[in-house]
């Protein structure tokens, strides 16, 4: 069997691993890849939103499964032009994809499919938009509609912050389209946790809970990041309340799509904040998260090709998907500046010690192989991840690890999971 895995970062690298474990799978191209994905595949350079050039490889190559790893590709129609080709994808069709294309569809789907979440107005006139920032006060966040690379939120502290935000989004144009429309919301205070379901279109296959680490430095300081960590099992949102919160987030959405002849297949991700009335939904992913792919497939057991074609196939319910009770973390090394600008071509030691430990794998996202080297290319570089029986084995293991990894002006958290173990205490 033939398999595409379609982007470029530590997540991608992941999926790779794992789908390399199925016996049946004799070849995996990875679009456009990275250096970690080069060891288990072959990279091949297209890039992940370049939707035709990505049918013809999985249509000349005769590729069995088109496995999408970033939202990009699914918003802009990957499945819808795959199925047309009779060839399989694994992720939501265009219309489903808005979920996290649009935050203005999102919240507009879960206002009507009655999912909890913050109250909101969707503006396309600026004017309209700063009155009402005037009317309502801070603190307020601020989102550009459309995808804006993971930078598009502001959690505005002031109404001049908050009216910045809007004018960078609307007027400036900073984001391109994508911030032609703006959704403003209240503001929420809490704790949040990822919740990731595998989904048939009917059936829901939950995986455990999660908690990525969004801001660069510790204590949850300085600038919002594509993830700088995650951890699994997340101490706030327990296995005994699993199904309560899927009949919360994951139940609603399904039905609301298959109503609209629309049926959701893939991987759910509802991105939650623990306020004093309970959970609310902030927002909806239609793709594994970067970095909580990382030790969510570390737990899982799985198989998971066997999971994504009975996603495809509308036969979930005939899968067991099980996850191991060890729990995961995941620790991400970046260039010195990310999210800002970083350098790169830094030669990186220590990958095959690290790998060697039992437990923990490390993730490549910004590398590539260059003259028999792995080198830095991106801002996010690494995800050295770990298995432990508890939450401080798992970070324990996981920091031992970053130790034997080094290149040139790196940094990295070092609290990741901090938040949950002390829940646990």
């Amino acid at each position: 069997m033939k398999i595409l895995v379609v982007g470029s970062g530590g997540r991608e690298h992941a999926l790779c691993w794992k789908l390399a474990q199925n016996p049946k799978v004799e070849h995996i191209l990875c679009a456009p890849g990275n250096g970690g994905t080069a060891e288990i595949g072959e990279n091949v350079e297209v890039r992940d939103d370049d939707i035709p050039a990505l049918v013809s490889l999985a249509r000349q190559r005769k590729v069995d499964l088109v496995v999408a790893g970033p939202e990009m590709p699914l918003v802009l129609g990957l499945e819808n032009a795959l199925r047309q080709e009779g060839i399989p994808c694994f992720g939501p069709n265009a219309y489903s994809a808005n979920l996290e294309g649009s935050k203005a569809f999102s919240k507009n789907v879960m206002a009507d499919a009655g999912v909890p979440t913050a109250p909101f107005r969707v503006f396309d006139e600026f004017d309209s938009a700063v009155a009402f920032v005037k009317e309502k006060g801070a603190p307020i966040v601020v989102k550009a509609d459309g995808l804006a690379a993971g930078k598009g939120v502001v959690v505005a502290q002031s109404e001049e912050e908050a009216i910045e935000a809007l004018e960078d989004m609307m007027v400036k144009l900073s984001f391109g389209a994508a911030g032609e429309r703006v959704v403003i919301e209240e503001a929420l205070k809490g704790e949040e946790a990822s919740f990731l379901a595998f989904c048939d279109g009917t059936n829901y296959a939950l995986l455990p809970s999660s908690q990525d680490h969004k801001a660069a430095y510790e204590g949850d300081t300085g600038p919002n990041t594509g993830g700088m960590g995650a951890y699994s099992p997340a101490p706030i949102l327990p296995k005994e309340k699993y199904a309560e919160t899927a009949e919360l987030c994951i139940k609603p959405i399904l039905r609301h799509l298959a109503a609209k002849g629309e049926p959701f297949k893939g991987v759910l991700y509802a991105g939650l904040m623990y306020t004093e009335n309970g959970p609310s939904v902030l927002e909806y992913n239609v793709r594994f998260g970067d970095p909580e792919c990382q030790p969510l497939l570390m737990r899982l057991e799985t198989d998971l090709l066997e999971i994504m074609f009975a996603c495809i196939d509308g036969k979930l319910d005939q899968v067991d998907v099980v996850s191991t009770s060890q729990t995961a973390c995941g620790v991400v090394i970046a260039a010195e500046g990310y999210p800002g600008s970083y350098p790169k071509g830094m030669e990186i030691s220590g990958l095959a010690d690290a790998d060697a430990m039992e437990g923990v794998k490390v993730f490549q996202a910004g590398t590539k192989r260059v003259n028999g080297k792995t080198v830095t290319s991106g801002g996010r570089v690494l995800c050295v991840t770990a298995l432990g029986d508890d939450l401080a084995a798992a970070q324990k293991k996981a920091y031992e690890a970053v130790d034997k990894v080094h290149f040139d002006k790196s940094y990295y958290r070092r609290d990741i999971a901090d938040k949950g173990l002390k829940r646990l205490k």
